[in-house]
């Protein structure tokens, strides 16, 4: 059905579609706050993690363009994108399950893998269903409901390690087995996700194309994986100079963020708890505070983004984006400040100023400078900005971790300060925009693109 005859949905059938983004984020926040500890726990060294991490970046930049292209191909009787978020829903709930379970490091690096794949299936079909069923009047609620169930869904994750202890589960391990508040929190993380998405399953209907016949005609004989290359190569060589030159701020910056997931933990252990080692008392409540420190960070950047289209009203968005990129790089290098945990949550205050800059500002820059005809291929190419420094990332630090960093992950934490100020420093590089106002709608239609992409 084409925009203007959708019908106007009711705040409870939004609620219903979007529900689903709940349980998808919880598996995520568990991820981001756990993975290290439970990669610790089974025997990996500091040094190693950043390559065990490499699943994320290399799933999204592979699956994610080829889900969404063919889920805009596809017409099933189930419809066009619950088969595929229905499935990666269901495969990664299984892979969750069974993570805190297995024995070895290679099953949780397997699992981790089957996970990042699964949810990057699931994702992008799922944001996709806000531009499918909504008219353009309900785009605002649409996108105000996604970014409330993320917040939602990453708060609940980062918390639950905590709450269970608060509630007399037991943090006790010998070092290499994991914590019943890791455990049970990924229990719940099951019972979530299935929970969630079956919810939206059931209570949403997909609409079918006007004419099935000429839609199968349209499609038929494509190949789905030549044409989303094809299309990309024509959008990179067009690229415009706006896309060009935060190519470079997304360089630095998402070189460093993936040093934040992988140390936040550790670091607090090491140098809040003195829990240096999983065998050190204090290790399974010292990492369990990193879901706080996200959270507090998730809560700013719900803040924040309330304030973003005022912001980048009175200062425009290249200065929004380098005014809080800075910010971001003085939480993370205050943490060798840091030595008790409401330091460490002061500093997540600064990183969540600059979090939601990342997330939102240049999806919006990038939705200004390239015609709306072309905006999705370009949106692909920032998924690839994402993605490749992280790549890059998790192939090198191994290397210097021990030497440069000195075996410390709060030096993790601090060069990722520095990468936040190398690409605050980049910002100052993109051309100028006209000073297009930007609405709420905008800033959260960019908040749910983007953790389409880098919430993996």
């Amino acid at each position: 059905m084409n925009k203007t005859r959708k019908p106007s949905l009711s705040l409870f059938q939004i609620w219903n579609m979007s529900f689903g983004f709940l349980g998808i984020q919880y598996g995520f926040g568990l991820q981001q706050a756990n993975l290290s500890p439970i990669f610790r726990y089974h025997g990996a060294s500091e040094s190693e993690l950043p390559i065990l991490w490499l699943a994320g970046p290399i799933t999204g930049l592979l699956i994610q363009p080829l889900v969404g292209a063919y889920s805009d191909r596809t017409w099933t009787r189930w419809g066009r994108r619950k088969p595929f978020f229905l499935f990666g829903a269901l495969l990664g709930s299984l892979a969750v399950m069974m993570m805190p379970y297995v024995p070895y490091l290679w099953m949780v690096v397997g699992l981790f893998w089957i996970l990042d794949a699964s949810m990057n299936t699931a994702m992008e079909p799922y944001r996709a269903l806000i531009g499918d069923k909504l008219n353009e009047s309900q785009h605002r609620v649409g996108f105000s409901m996604q970014a409330f169930m993320v917040a939602g869904g990453q708060i609940l994750a980062g918390l639950m390690p905590l709450i269970l202890l608060g509630f007399g589960v037991s943090a006790e391990t010998d070092g290499t087995s994991i914590p019943q508040i890791v455990k049970i929190s990924f229990v719940i993380g099951v019972i979530a996700m299935l929970i969630t998405m079956t919810w939206t399953a059931l209570t949403t209907q997909e609409y079918p194309p006007e004419d099935l016949e000429a839609f199968e005609r349209e499609h038929a004989g494509k190949n789905a994986l030549t044409e989303t290359v094809r299309e990309i190569w024509t959008a990179v060589s067009e690229m415009p100079l706006v896309l060009r030159r935060i190519w470079w701020v997304k360089l630095f910056t998402w070189f460093g963020l993936p040093l934040m997931w992988q140390y936040l933990g550790l670091s607090i252990a090491r140098h809040c708890f003195n829990a240096p080692t999983p065998q050190s008392p204090g290790f399974a409540e010292g990492t369990a505070n990193a879901g706080l420190a996200l959270t507090v960070m998730n809560i700013t950047t719900v803040v924040m983004s309330l304030m973003m289209p005022a912001i980048v009203h009175r200062m425009g968005a290249r200065a929004t984006y380098a005014v809080c990129l800075s910010s971001a790089g003085a939480g993370f290098v205050g943490m060798l400040l840091a030595d008790t945990v409401p330091e460490v949550l002061t500093c997540m205050v600064f990183v969540g100023i600059g979090w939601a800059s990342i997330i939102t500002v240049p999806f919006i820059m990038t939705a200004a400078a390239v015609p709306s005809s072309r905006n999705g291929v370009y949106m692909g190419l920032l998924n690839a900005f994402i993605c490749l420094p992280q790549i890059l990332c998790m192939l090198s630090i191994g290397f210097v971790y021990d030497s440069l960093l000195a075996g410390d992950p709060r030096n993790a934490l601090v060069l990722c300060g520095i990468c936040m100020w190398l690409g605050a420093i980049a910002t100052l590089r993109i051309p100028q925009q006209p000073n297009t106002d930007s609405t709420s709608e905008d800033v959260f239609e960019a908040e749910a693109t983007a953790r389409t992409m880098t919430e993996r």
